[in-house]
């Protein structure tokens, strides 16, 4: 499967970029970025993801709401690689999710390719449209919108 090409390669860790942690950290490695998106990848595993101890016991899946949250962190992480905000890390707070079309299954110890494509960015309201694959097949995609704001004091 040839993925877009993006004009800055990071190879940098989820964790370093968005503010989610384990277990709701859906990001292994952000591969590249630049204005107009992202491309990031996670591979989902028994012992990083508890959902497969209850999700279909026996024939364990990534619930699909799981595979939108993945494929969302991977455009807000591409957005804060980017410094599209500057310096600061925004929040990135689901709003709307459409067009979801499951195609594949998403079993432990796929890694799920995210190519994130940057529809309209207009604070406070980023529109990205998303495909998620396993090896060379389309998984999932959806167009979703996220309410994007600074974080609060605590």
């Amino acid at each position: 499967m040839e993925f877009p090409k993006f004009k800055r390669e990071f190879h940098i860790p989820g964790i370093k970029l968005l503010p989610h942690r384990a277990p709701f950290l859906f990001v292994d490695e952000l591969i590249a970025a630049d204005e107009t998106g992202a491309i990031g990848s996670y591979t989902f595993t028994t012992e990083k993801n508890d959902f497969f101890k209850g999700h279909f016991p026996d024939y364990p899946v990534v619930p699909g709401v799981v595979l939108i949250e993945t494929m969302a962190q991977t455009a807000g992480a591409g957005l804060v690689a980017c410094k599209m905000f500057g310096d600061e890390v925004p929040l990135f707070f689901l709003a709307h999710v459409d067009a979801v079309k499951f195609r594949r299954q998403v079993r432990p110890g796929d890694t799920l390719v995210t190519v994130a494509e940057n529809a309209k960015i207009r604070v406070p309201l980023g529109v990205f449209k998303l495909r998620g694959y396993v090896g060379d097949e389309l998984a999932v995609e959806a167009t979703v919108k996220c309410m994007l704001g600074a974080p609060k004091a605590k």
